[in-house]
């Protein structure tokens, strides 16, 4: 099934790019890739999203476990269905990032980020400097993921409609 192989493509670069940070940079150290806005920083995390639970390795492992195996069996129930081709991208985007970043923890306690922005702008004459929670690819592809889930669900929910409109047309 190629939905498995976007998931796989998705765990490589977020295991390459992990490990070429920790070869190469410094925990902490930054790099400029676009002035202030987009650096490179060795970053670890023992927490999730925005640092939040830290040091709360085996509840991400539990949880993870729970999730991942509710995604390889939506996916294989979505098997045969055509007409669900974004929402199985989705999943296998999600599968990607949640395998990637439930072996950073499973392995070494900790995830590993490093892709940091920062947004610097003024509107109406206040300024706004907001630094972004640093993250990895891993942490894209579920954001991804979640996100074209929504996407799927939303166009389900109008084809639905519409057809429950067209139908009482007709009636």
């Amino acid at each position: 099934m190629i939905y498995y192989v976007y998931a796989l493509i998705v765990f490589i670069l977020d295991q390459v790019t992990k490990r070429l940070i920790v070869i190469n940079m410094e925990e902490y150290e930054s790099r400029s890739i676009i002035g202030e806005f987009f650096q490179l920083t060795s970053h670890r995390n023992r927490g999730a999203a925005f640092g939040i639970l830290q040091d709360q390795r085996w509840f991400f492992i539990s949880v993870t476990s729970i999730v991942l195996i509710g995604i390889v069996w939506y996916l294989q129930k979505l098997r045969g269905d055509r007409s669900k081709k974004l929402l199985k991208v989705a999943l296998s985007l999600l599968l990607g990032g949640a395998v990637g970043n439930f072996l950073d923890r499973a392995l070494f306690g900790e995830v590993v980020d490093f892709l940091h922005f920062n947004f610097v702008f003024s509107i109406f004459g206040w300024d706004v400097d907001y630094d972004f929670a640093i993250f990895n690819i891993a942490d894209s592809g579920i954001v991804i993921g979640v996100g074209l889930i929504f996407l799927d669900s939303l166009l389900t929910w109008r084809k639905e409609r519409r057809g429950v409109i067209h139908e009482q047309d007709h009636a």
